[in-house]
């Protein structure tokens, strides 16, 4: 049965292939993968370009989501085959999306198709194949978890080397400016907005925030674009910088962005987030799922790069087959033998 289940995945992944999904861009793909789980005696809900499929819910059990994403990012200038032409060629399938994130979503549908033909499993499964995740769009998976129920735990698929991360760096952009007093650069006037700042701007770089992830080190914030003044006499009434915090896993966005905007270096300065979507997450080693994991020899990393983990307000860890290397490379591609060990590994930590 699983490997009918890893045949029927693999022809689905070629056919994804085929058909460009790029962020924002993923109708086509939604309504081809629709077709298919209808065809495979699946019974898909959709909204927008997102869609999921669950075992019977019983209110009781927790319930566990798999999730992957079906955009892709646009073919890079380097590719020597066709991005959209799916070719095999012995153990390698060729193809944009196949390693991000074409590979993951027919694995865990593999996987998801044998699990739910249990009727001991201690817990409700839920899989889902969802849009806009390379742009972290509104219309991606944020936008259909409220219909989806209580979440306990979220296995995130993307290319991992089928290792797992149990934690994941979360952003946050920051646009700060301090206000002077414009003046003759020749006279000694005014107030000079780029001298306001700069102590700002070192406490920034230099500051060292108390809670360290053992997978991820410590919170990283970086100032890296700066701008002020009109002409060279003029002294400078406004200075503006920007600030790229990268978040460990051990504060919420909000959390830290508050202890940012209370501090007393900060003062005087006036700071604007764009956004405090992008959460770091971060699951406790003693959870079951991860200990299954060290149990089964999975090696447990700390993850630099976004997912969907980020939109999801509840416990993740990310695994998925093919490597992070490969994304949004040239000539992409995914290994046979890697989906068939990824659906192999899946139903073995969920067993």
């Amino acid at each position: 049965m699983v490997e009918q289940y890893i045949k029927e995945s693999v022809e689905l992944l070629q056919r994804m292939v085929a058909i460009s999904s790029i962020s924002r861009n993923e109708g086509e793909v939604a309504d081809m993968i629709q077709d298919a789980l209808i065809g495979m005696g699946l019974k898909p809900n959709r909204e927008g370009n997102n869609l999921w499929v669950s075992s019977a819910i019983d209110s009781s059990k927790p319930t566990i989501l798999l999730n992957a994403h079906i955009d892709t990012v646009k073919p890079a200038s380097g590719y020597t085959r066709d991005p959209f032409t799916p070719t095999l060629e012995g153990d390698i399938l060729w193809g944009l999306g196949t390693n991000d994130d074409g590979a993951s979503v027919v694995s865990l549908l593999a996987a998801y198709r044998y699990l739910s033909t249990k009727s001991d499993l201690p817990y409700n499964l839920i899989w889902s194949a969802t849009a806009e995740e390379e742009v972290s769009g509104k219309n991606g998976v944020e936008s259909i978890l409220g219909k989806l129920g209580k979440i306990d735990l979220g296995i995130v698929g993307e290319p991992t080397g089928m290792q797992m991360a149990v934690a994941e760096k979360g952003l946050m952009v920051l646009d700060c400016e301090t206000e002077g007093v414009s003046g003759h650069a020749a006279r000694n006037e005014g107030v000079n907005a780029i001298y306001k700042a700069l102590p700002i701007v070192e406490w920034f770089r230099t500051k060292e925030w108390d809670r360290v992830s053992p997978f991820l080190g410590p919170v990283k914030m970086s100032v890296t674009q700066i701008e002020a003044g009109t002409q060279h006499n003029v002294v400078p009434d406004k200075c503006h910088f920007v600030v790229d915090v990268r978040v460990n896993g051990l504060y919420k966005n909000q959390e830290l962005l508050e202890l940012i905007k209370s501090d007393e270096h900060t003062q005087g300065c006036k700071i604007q987030e764009r956004s405090t979507r992008l959460n770091s997450s971060h699951i406790d080693v003693e959870h079951p799922i991860v200990k299954k994991a060290t149990g089964m020899g999975i090696q447990l990393f700390g993850s630099p790069t976004l997912s969907d983990q980020a939109l999801m307000p509840f416990e993740t860890v990310k695994i998925g087959p093919g490597e992070s290397s490969r994304s949004h490379t040239a000539d992409e591609y995914i290994k046979i033998s890697e989906i068939e060990g990824a659906v192999s590994t899946y139903i073995k930590l969920l067993s």
